[in-house]
């Protein structure tokens, strides 16, 4: 008669499913390195107790909602040998569960970190409101430049495809960093988050579709953000 398993090898089997899923699923991987970043900034923003307690059910219920997805499509994998429309369908609901708790998720983070992080830029910002669109016009140009020169030195893609670093990315990060400096205070950190969401997009096609590597693309981010950043402090 088999003996049950004693309460540390169930936390040994309940840990090794964890370690297998981030071993095994990218998305869970992305889910923890997100988790990570949000709980380093509620250190930033020195967030309340209330509000900790919202971001951790909320991550608490994306990791778990992962798991769960991931558990369903293996049973399902198994269970079925040819394609099945059922089964389908059940690995498309645990996909669905996943994504209801990733939107509750967005949504208590910009909740919690929206207020504050407005109010931590403003000083900053408030500098450079008023910039002239001349300056955006000159980062965006400068940004280019840079991507070709560095395409050229490297000897790697094309000024519109592959190679480091990449150029979409460079240039959708620049477009978020001067839209964060001249929008006016009561809608920037909308259209700022709107907009890095947006570039976050651009730079995930040109992964997902073979173009770039991700530290091509997290290159090309880093440079067009940080182009923009200091033309707008040299000549605002």
């Amino acid at each position: 008669m088999k003996t049950r398993p004693s309460i540390i090898e169930s936390f040994n089997y309940a840990i090794e499913g964890v370690i297998h899923v981030l071993r095994t699923q990218r998305n869970m991987r992305i889910h923890f390195l997100i988790a990570a970043g949000v709980l380093i900034a509620a250190l930033a923003f020195d967030v309340t107790k209330i509000e900790l307690i919202s971001l951790l059910i909320a991550i608490c219920f994306v990791l778990v909602a992962e798991m769960i997805n991931t558990a369903v499509e293996a049973a399902v994998d198994v269970a079925s040998t040819s394609f099945d429309p059922m089964a389908k369908l059940a690995k498309d609901i645990a996909a669905g569960a996943v994504l209801i708790s990733a939107v509750n998720a967005v949504a208590v983070g910009y909740l919690v970190f929206a207020g504050k992080a407005a109010d931590k830029s403003a000083d900053v910002l408030d500098r450079l409101r008023d910039a002239p669109a001349q300056v955006t016009l000159i980062a965006l140009v400068l940004t280019v430049i840079l991507v070709i020169a560095t395409k050229a030195w490297t000897g790697r893609g094309t000024p519109l495809r592959g190679g480091l670093p990449s150029g979409h990315a460079a240039i959708a990060f620049a477009g978020w960093m001067a839209a964060t400096y001249i929008i006016t205070d009561e809608h920037r950190f909308l259209i700022s988050s709107l907009t890095f969401i947006m570039a976050l997009l651009v730079a995930q096609t040109r992964v997902e579709s073979g173009v770039h590597s991700a530290l091509e693309v997290l290159y090309g981010g880093a440079l067009g953000a940080l182009v923009t950043l200091v033309v707008f402090q040299v000549l605002s």
